[in-house]
């Protein structure tokens, strides 16, 4: 039982909970308040340090940022260079590679298993020698800082369990996300801005069907303040932070001084964490009426740099966009960043759309890490590059002219950098098909109980009791991956 827990019972007698109990509209009514404002979730004051006794050790990363990019990014075209693949182009992938591998009902009952190359030739980048697609160059030059794993594997064939395995550590709804964890077991480093802040953008062509669902980045069982903060991609950034008409921010103020002493007298009376988290929903929404217009001032960025991010850098809501504000987030103190992007599931689109998408998004990643680089950030920042899973060897569609791959979680590529991460490195190896891991497999859990070591976190430590049992992010699996560490 945590502290929290003996404090909630200390405080609640048997006659205030049937008096709650009572009262069930009016409470309900007060829960949609809360969920309402869940867009304004706010981290704790700058100076506390999150729970007793962490991190558990010196951490490698300060903060990270994750640039997920949804629907299954294909590993055969971009990260997994297969030259016998190139050889058998349009035979079928032999029985003893495939085995009894779980695909999804898309593909599940082919007769035929057409063997499809790498759409465009893979090169040698860096002094590393790294191999990766040529649709790459811009990430490509930045090799020696990128520590590529191609052993990623996960037991999920469709996208939204693969997603909230990843994030929650489950396949079902239900449990808090990555940034949760982190929020709940450090704490804050700022007071003006939300400690786990997330964005998310999409393909030009809207092609990928997939929704970024709000308990990708949610709180599950810990308490609503630790939940990540969405910054919109249309309108405003955050809704609602600007005064109403005709009051001033000394009467704002002073309003929310008054509501303040309120919830602080309900929150006594009742020991609703959720009361706590409005308190401080309110004051972060006070505080970043005059953050988050300086965060998306760019007028102090340089040419250069807002060139590095492309065309698309000053556009709202594009992913480029959001890979710069995320690292002015980072710059002011802001945790963990999950940038969201969708685009990648090309089941009937590969030989058009993977190329488009590779120039959208791999351009303003590289300019990312190498801004954090060149402000000496990279070092203690953490970036993860990755999807759900990669995509099948074998053609989807028409056996003769196959126009897709489809969904394939037994073998796919993620990249890592900075924060602790070996660069100029490539991890784990798969088959001539790129089919069946050959060394170093990395379990989705393995990787997250790796980004947590990275942040000073043992994995097996950060957890949180709820309905009898302990939970943690990893749930009971996970190790931490010593080889992608320097």
């Amino acid at each position: 039982m945590n502290d929290l827990h003996r404090e909630n019972i200390a405080r609640v007698t048997r006659r205030q909970f049937f008096g709650s109990a009572a009262s069930g509209i009016g409470m309900a009514a007060l829960a949609s308040l809360l969920g309402g404002d869940s867009a304004c979730a706010a981290d704790r004051p700058r100076g506390e340090s999150g729970l007793p006794g962490l991190p558990h050790f010196a951490p490698r990363a300060k903060r990270a940022v994750i640039l997920w990019q949804g629907g299954g990014p294909s590993h055969v075209d971009l990260f997994d260079p297969k030259p016998v693949m190139r050889a058998t182009a349009g035979k079928d992938i032999p029985d003893s590679v495939r085995g009894s591998t779980r695909l999804s009902t898309m593909s599940s009952g082919y007769g035929k298993w057409p063997t499809l190359p790498a759409i465009k030739p893979f090169q040698k980048y860096g002094q590393s020698g790294i191999e990766m697609s040529a649709m790459l160059p811009k990430l490509g030059e930045l090799a020696d800082d990128l520590c590529l794993v191609r052993s990623m594997y996960t037991e999920a064939v469709n996208h939204a369990p693969g997603v909230t395995l990843f994030m929650t550590g489950a396949q079902t709804p239900g449990r808090p996300s990555l940034g949760a964890w982190l929020s709940y077991g450090l704490g804050s480093d700022t007071d003006n801005l939300p400690t786990f802040v997330v964005m998310t953008s999409s393909d030009k062509g809207k092609t990928c069907g997939q929704l970024f669902f709000d308990y990708y980045w949610g709180s599950g069982f810990l308490p609503s303040r630790f939940q990540g903060v969405r910054f919109r991609n249309t309108g405003d950034l955050v809704p609602y932070l600007a005064n109403p008409p005709g009051m001033s921010r000394e009467g704002r103020r002073a309003l929310l001084d008054e509501m303040a002493a309120m919830n602080a007298a309900h929150l006594r009376d009742y020991g609703d964490p959720e009361i706590d988290t409005r308190i401080a929903q309110y004051e972060m929404a006070f505080r970043m009426q005059t953050s988050v217009p300086d965060l998306v001032d760019f007028s102090n960025e340089s040419r250069i740099t807002l060139a590095r991010y492309g065309p698309d850098a000053l556009v709202h809501g594009t992913f480029a966009n959001n890979c710069l504000i995320a690292r002015r987030l980072l710059e002011r103190g802001v945790r963990f960043v999950q940038l969201m992007h969708s685009g990648w599931d090309q089941h009937g689109n590969l030989f058009t759309q993977l190329e488009q998408q590779c120039r959208d998004t791999e351009g303003p990643s590289a300019a990312l890490v190498r801004d954090l680089k060149e402000r000496g950030m990279l070092d203690d920042t953490l970036v993860i590059w990755g999807g759900e899973f990669g995509r099948t060897p074998f053609g989807q569609g028409d056996p003769a002219h196959p126009t897709g791959r489809d969904h394939f979680g037994k073998a796919y590529s993620w990249w890592l950098a900075g924060g602790g991460i070996r660069p100029g490195t490539v991890y784990g190896a798969t088959d001539d098909y790129a089919w069946n891991i050959t060394a170093d497999p990395v379990h989705v859990h393995d990787m997250q109980a790796t980004i947590l070591h990275l942040c000073g976190i043992d994995h097996t430590r950060l957890t949180f009791r709820y309905q009898g049992r302990q939970y943690r992010l990893t749930d009971v699996h996970g190790k931490v991956v010593t080889g992608l560490l320097t």
